[in-house]
């Protein structure tokens, strides 16, 4: 279970940020999660409360995910399509020659301080 451990990296840059405005709670925090980062939002979410509990700072602070499509490119034709329905290979031409442009991400979008 790595969703554990990406909690811990975003605690701790969530705490740096905290520090550095002085702030005094975080409130909440909303995170960009691609549809194909192999990240699982439900064990994100438990992993998460588990955590914040155990943070001063950040006691009862929500965890708010946006999912972000998995969107590919193809090199043979220009197109773009969605990676999940379709996979690698590319459904506008057959080319098999793509690469995924967005989804993968897992990153801090917005944090809300007090």
């Amino acid at each position: 279970m790595h969703e554990l451990g990406i909690v811990f990296y975003i605690i701790k840059d969530v705490k740096q940020v905290a520090e550095q405005n002085d702030a005094t709670h975080i409130h909440s925090v909303t995170l960009n999660l691609g549809e194909v980062s192999g990240v699982v939002p439900d064990l994100l979410q438990d992993c998460w409360k588990w955590a914040v509990a155990k943070e001063p700072l950040m006691t009862g602070c929500a965890l708010e995910i946006v999912t972000l499509p998995a969107v590919t490119y193809c090199e043979g034709c220009g197109k773009e399509y969605p990676t999940v329905v379709h996979g690698k290979t590319c459904p506008h031409c057959g080319s098999v020659h793509t690469y995924l442009k967005t989804g993968n991400e897992v990153e801090i979008k917005d944090i809300s301080i007090v």
